[in-house]
């Protein structure tokens, strides 16, 4: 069955397409709250009400991105709302000290591995790991981060700019030990 398919039952309250969906969805949401929450009882938790979320609100799905791709948006959602809850805030950032982000520099040394940037991303201020979490790794732009986020696009990009510094002292500090 064609996943447009399982949706339109989905809309009609179709039980056996719901569980369908999660079936397919379950394991991979569950991957995106782990990254954000870093325990499995929240993660699971947190997967959970995305999935009711996405199932009471499946009406206001329109198919113009992938289902997968709207219930991510979703987790994350939800992900960010229970860090919030849990007092970890987002600081605000003093705007009027603008600089011009060159989004598409990611350059990292050959010999670092995914599992180090990983590593040194679990390590930046949280007001920076969120933003690059969602712009490198969930790939979302600045216009959808400060959506989730709920901060404007310039915080966004800033946060992304000096986040993307703080990762490459980071990843140098930690291949090199204390340069300069």
């Amino acid at each position: 069955m064609f996943q447009i398919d399982l949706v339109e039952k989905c809309k009609k309250n179709d039980r056996k397409a719901q569980m369908q969906l999660y079936k397919q969805y379950c394991d991979a949401m569950f991957c995106v709250s782990m990254r954000y929450l870093k325990n499995v009882d929240d993660a699971q938790d947190v997967t959970q009400e995305a999935f009711i979320r996405a199932f009471q609100k499946i009406d206001q799905f329109k198919a113009e991105v992938t289902f997968g791709a709207w219930l991510k948006k979703i987790v994350v959602n939800k992900c960010i709302d229970f860090l919030k809850r849990k007092h970890q805030y987002y600081l605000a950032l003093d705007e009027n000290i603008l600089n011009v982000v060159d989004e598409n520099d990611w350059k990292v040394d050959d010999q670092v591995s995914i599992e180090e940037v990983k590593s040194a991303i679990e390590n930046l201020p949280e007001k920076y790991k969120y933003v690059v979490m969602l712009y490198l790794i969930e790939g979302y732009d600045h216009a959808e981060i400060s959506e989730i986020l709920d901060i404007t696009q310039t915080a966004s990009r800033t946060q992304l700019l000096r986040g993307k510094n703080q990762l490459r002292e980071l990843l140098k500090d930690k291949r090199y030990g204390t340069r300069s």
